[in-house]
């Protein structure tokens, strides 16, 4: 209604509704199974649609599909809708997602994202509007995977070379926008799609403003010349007025990444669990959290996100007890004669981890610890540190998804060359969780599975697991509904309302 008269009333001035966002780096290929990197994946986002999605609950929900059944563990049906159209008015059907799929598998096309269709058979279309997927054996994301965007068979059957092809930067979607502008180096303009399966967002344009220098960034919020963005703890705390409070609402919620010490578990001192937890109980995270980011954060305790499936209500909890650490590691060996000591190597370009690192040797150095700190660049890090395994503890972090992979981090198979099991974590009894857990379609299960694991991951000490920095949003307090979720602030973007 409020549209509707606004139109009637003034269709010029109040109905061009724009929605102004910052982008740090240029966008590389708008194409959900190219977009590798974030300002990519962002336009991306708003562009294409996966056949299902996350609610703001953080469950798995209909998106271009309608339903979806298991006939089988190994046998997924979906039901799409039949009143999705792609941005040039073709009709998106079975075809499309048949086609995606077999895209994703060419030889001739280079993405990271292909492995998630590893467990795939066969997607084969059963009717116009449905379609049906194989897998190899059951899996737990047979799901989740299908969030993957969708391209347009009838456009992309006829290209030659896809990491070229020219609808890497025009691309056609089913999304709510479409990409009217895209410079390099410079701004990106998308238009509200009118013909939106679930409705036409109430937001028209939304200007993307080429900002690569956060400094900048952070001016231009002052100048409230965007209507979203982020805030460091220190800027929210000594950087900004009550005028700038007025302006824009500030949205607190969990972030999306844990930072560790990790330990080089083929190395003797690290073996023995009584020295990781010495070292565990003698690291105040508390005050890490509240020296670094002006407690704008959580403990970290173990290494799956809080508030989603995988986390257990009663949480194994390691207090901060220093005298006890001092007897543990007396236990072990180690006193005032004979120290521990160890080099702590992180990358030199996070400065809060160097900080992390300096207040971690201060506070091991209370019970008598010999911490040295190895700060390296990035490349010559991973290339002479990590891959080759040459450390004694790591500093460093890892993203938390909603869905978490456990066979990644955590698997023994995963202790190799190119593996991520950078600590060289070995639990025979984890091992079988994740593969059962893998090997079931059933959520509340792997749920279960999951629980159990955090659990044994966290009694093992594998790493110190240290602190989750809040994500720290401020939004235009003309612009509502604003209703924050797990998974962030724009899930429900298309109901917003910017006068």
């Amino acid at each position: 209604m409020l549209r509707t008269l606004c139109f009637l009333l003034f269709p010029i001035l109040l109905c061009s509704s724009t929605l102004h966002l910052s982008l740090g780096a240029n966008p590389s290929r708008i194409n959900p199974l190219l977009a590798t990197d974030s300002a990519s994946g962002e336009i991306s986002g708003w562009v294409f649609n996966g056949l299902v999605k996350f609610d703001k609950e953080g469950n798995i929900v209909g998106d271009l599909a309608e339903s979806w059944r298991f006939d089988e563990p190994t046998r997924l049906i979906f039901q799409l809708r039949r009143d999705v159209a792609w941005h040039d008015g073709t009709p998106f059907t079975a075809a499309d997602v048949a086609f995606t799929y077999a895209l994703s598998k060419s030889p001739k096309l280079f993405t990271p994202y292909a492995s998630d269709f590893r467990y795939v058979e066969s997607v084969r279309v059963l009717d116009t509007y449905t379609v049906e997927v194989v897998y190899k054996e059951p899996y737990y994301k047979a799901l989740s995977i299908w969030m993957m965007g969708m391209l347009p068979k009838h456009l992309w059957e006829h290209v030659d070379d896809p990491m070229t092809s020219d609808l890497n930067r025009h691309p056609i979607g089913t999304g709510p926008y479409r990409l009217e502008q895209l410079e390099n180096s410079g701004d990106a303009i998308l238009t509200a799609n009118p013909d939106y399966f679930e409705h036409a967002p109430n937001i028209e344009k939304i200007h993307y403003h080429f900002i690569p220098d956060p400094t900048t960034q952070f001016l231009m919020l002052k100048a409230n010349k965007l209507d979203i963005g982020s805030l460091t703890p220190l800027q929210i705390e000594k950087q900004i007025d009550a005028q700038f409070k007025n302006y824009y609402r500030i949205v607190r919620l969990p972030g999306r990444g844990y930072t560790y010490l990790g330990f080089n578990l083929a190395n003797e001192k690290f073996k023995d669990i009584r020295v990781r937890e010495a070292i565990d109980m003698a690291i105040d995270k508390e005050q890490l959290i509240r020296i670094l980011f002006f407690s704008w954060g959580k403990v970290c305790h173990g290494p799956f996100m809080p508030g989603t499936f995988a986390y257990p209500e009663h949480l194994p909890r390691s207090a901060y007890d220093p005298e006890k650490a001092k007897a543990l590691l007396a236990e072990a060996g180690y006193d005032d004669r004979h120290p521990l000591a160890f080099t702590i190597t992180t990358n030199a370009n996070n400065t809060t981890r160097l900080y992390a690192a300096q207040i971690i040797q201060y506070q091991l150095g209370k019970i008598g610890v010999k911490v040295k700190i190895r700060a390296m660049e990035w490349q010559a890090f991973l290339n002479t540190v990590v891959t080759p395994r040459r450390f004694e503890v790591i500093l460093l972090g890892w993203s938390l998804g909603l869905i978490p992979d456990a066979y990644a981090l955590w698997h023994s198979d995963s202790d190799k060359l190119g593996g991520f099991n950078l600590v060289g974590y070995h639990n025979p009894d984890v091992d079988r969780m994740i593969e059962e857990a893998e090997q079931t379609t059933d959520m509340e299960k792997v749920g279960k599975i999951y629980k159990k694991m955090f659990a044994a991951i966290a009694q093992d000490k594998p790493y110190v697991f240290l602190y989750i920095p809040d994500s720290i949003t401020v939004v235009n307090r003309q612009i509502n509904p604003i209703v924050p979720s797990i998974i962030g602030i724009m899930h429900n973007q298309i109901d917003w309302i910017k006068p």
